[in-house]
């Protein structure tokens, strides 16, 4: 079994801080897809130490963003970036790394993304949001079908910031059309992921027919007490990477002074 575990961690200093090193221990998972990391590369490696394979895009903008994929599997490539995005807003939002696994005859591309937030009522951010959108299905469209001709298979895991069905999140009617996550122009992409391309959403596939589980809660008020969440953390895979997943689960603290981040983990185990 193959424990891939995606989480944004809103911080990797903080979530050290605040107990990840222990749910580290205890999940052991296989890869690490990280978002929001907003460390340099010295400190991810040494939160993380000498066992992992590290690739890591911090932000140019301090304090921001930073994606970064670890391994205990061998890199054999790192790509960073989408070729397709002509300005972005800014970077440390997409990054691939190919491993090898044993027994089979081609490698295992992981994704760790981190989708722009977005404001509903500032269009400049949501015309960012968007352009950055559809740069990442120009890249998911060639990597469909690099993995439908055999040549890989593709796990993208992360913070996509959309929510895709009223089972994704606790208050559907008065966030549909008014937050940003929640506009159908946004879910559109996530539509044609699913039903164009064929991406498979492990998290819904394998974690039932909802409502949720969730990922993330706002800080504000009661909502992780309340289980008032977001599911906007997903593996999305390949179709017959997709066909190898078993289990799926979202490591969600047993109470609010636990957390180590305002997200939780959300673990996939895939036979290979």
């Amino acid at each position: 079994m193959l424990t891939i575990a995606t989480v944004n961690v809103n911080g990797l200093r903080a979530a050290f801080r605040n107990g990840m090193d222990t749910w580290l221990a205890q999940r052991t998972p296989d890869i690490l897809l990280l978002q929001e990391v907003r460390a340099p590369d010295a400190i991810v490696h040494e939160l993380l130490g000498p066992r992992w394979h590290i690739a890591h895009q911090a932000s140019d903008i301090k304090g921001r963003a930073g994606v970064a994929v670890a391994s205990l599997l061998p890199a054999s490539a790192v790509r960073i970036g989408l070729a397709a995005e002509e300005v972005p807003v800014d970077s440390g939002r997409w990054l691939e790394m190919d491993v090898e696994v044993e027994g089979r005859d081609r490698p295992l591309t992981l994704v760790s993304t981190y989708i722009h937030s977005g404001t509903a009522t500032d269009a400049e951010k949501m015309a960012a949001k968007y352009a950055h959108l559809d740069a990442v299905t120009v890249r998911m469209t060639e990597l469909a079908a690099q993995a439908a001709a055999g040549e890989r298979d593709v796990v993208v895991g992360g913070d996509i910031n959309i929510v895709h069905r009223p089972v994704d999140i606790k208050n559907w009617k008065p966030n549909h059309n008014r937050a940003s996550g929640v506009l159908d122009a946004e879910i559109a992409y996530l539509d044609k992921w699913f039903d164009e391309l064929g991406w498979v959403d492990l998290g819904r596939r394998l974690g039932g027919d909802g409502p949720g589980p969730y990922t993330w809660w706002s800080q504000r008020g009661k909502a992780f007490d309340n289980d008032a969440g977001w599911r906007i953390d997903y593996q999305i895979a390949t179709p017959e990477l997709a066909g190898a997943a078993r289990s799926a689960a979202v490591d969600r603290a047993p109470s609010y002074d636990t957390r180590f981040s305002d997200h939780a983990p959300m673990v996939v185990e895939y036979e290979l």
